[in-house]
């Protein structure tokens, strides 16, 4: 089979790209281009206030959104119209993306849903959030809140390896994740989970970031992000890389891994990210994953040079855990 052949032979997709892109999951259930408003609902997270950790994951800048003072629908509404300037008409996500969005007081937690349930022209509502924060109310509220608007909740899984997360100050195991993301599987309604994985934190090598991706599929989400680590500004990760104790990837270190981890997800995943956001001035380095558009171009190169399409190494498909 020629490269062209296996192009066009994919099942999800309906361009030159041998993988499943966001792009083509919203234009196939919304009829059209899809993208997130960030959200800055102003929660904090167990692992910053003491229940698990303080200071947060060993790469966490604090997840504020800039976005004091404005209430969600003052954020909405600029967002969008931010959305608007560069897409056009697009369907609209908002986000819930600071911190750990659904830890917090029930009553509280309902309200703020609700409001973002009712935002004008959402068509979804995703919620970032951990799996240790996923109580029977808060699967609960989730449930009846998706029968409103679908949901799309995203877990921090970063990676399956015991060791990473312990350095990475995660504050629970792999198996808390998996125990999290079960419930979260059986709570009903509808829900779908993107999961988020890391390349290059400290300490891995090649074969722990192919084993999460192995991990990821085996647990079978409707999503997955993967992006390669950022050093952001005033971290316990940038005081390493100051000190000379850690190196991020190089752009084709990442891009030759996740071709690897593509070949390795279903083909039915939804690849939704393969680049990070990182704002300008909290980036300390590696300043290439900035250029979103070069990343891109890279992976296609050499998904084509390798011969390799996503799921081409899997035999797992998506239905189960």
């Amino acid at each position: 089979m020629n490269s062209l052949q296996i192009d066009k032979a994919f099942p999800y997709s309906d361009t030159e790209k041998r993988y499943h892109t966001f792009d083509y999951f919203a234009k196939h259930l919304f009829g059209k281009k899809a993208a997130r408003v960030s959200l800055d609902a102003h929660l904090t997270c167990p692992n910053k206030d003491g229940t698990c950790g303080y200071g947060g994951c060993l790469f966490c800048a604090g997840g504020s959104s800039g976005a004091i003072g404005e209430t969600i629908e003052e954020q909405y509404a600029r967002g969008a119209a931010a959305v608007h300037r560069k897409w056009g008409d697009v369907a609209l996500i908002p986000y819930l993306q600071a911190n750990t969005n659904t830890y917090g007081e029930i009553g509280a937690l309902s309200d703020l849903y609700e409001r973002c349930a009712t935002l004008p022209s959402a068509v979804m509502l995703a919620i970032g959030t951990r799996a240790d924060c996923l109580s029977e109310d808060v699967l609960s509220l989730l449930a009846r809140i998706s029968k409103k608007i679908p949901l799309l909740i995203e877990l921090g899984m970063q990676s399956s390896n015991e060791e990473t997360l312990t350095t990475i100050r995660r504050g629970y195991t792999h198996a808390d994740f998996v125990k999290g993301y079960r419930r979260l599987r059986e709570a009903g309604g509808n829900i779908r989970i993107c999961l988020h994985l890391m390349n290059g934190l400290p300490g891995e090598a090649r074969a722990d970031m192919l084993q999460t991706a192995k991990e990821a599929a085996r647990l079978a989400p409707d999503m997955v992000k993967i992006h390669a680590v950022c050093v952001l500004k005033n971290t316990g990760l940038h005081a390493m890389w100051e000190a000379g104790v850690y190196s991020p990837l190089t752009m084709a270190e990442h891009v030759g891994i996740l071709c690897d981890q593509l070949a390795i997800l279903p083909p039915e995943v939804v690849i939704a990210r393969i680049c990070a956001d990182a704002p300008r001035d909290i980036l300390a380095t590696p300043m290439w994953v900035r250029n979103k558009m070069a990343i891109r171009n890279a992976l296609d190169r050499e998904m084509r040079a390798r011969g390799i399409w996503q799921g081409c190494s899997s035999n797992i498909h998506v239905g189960g855990v």
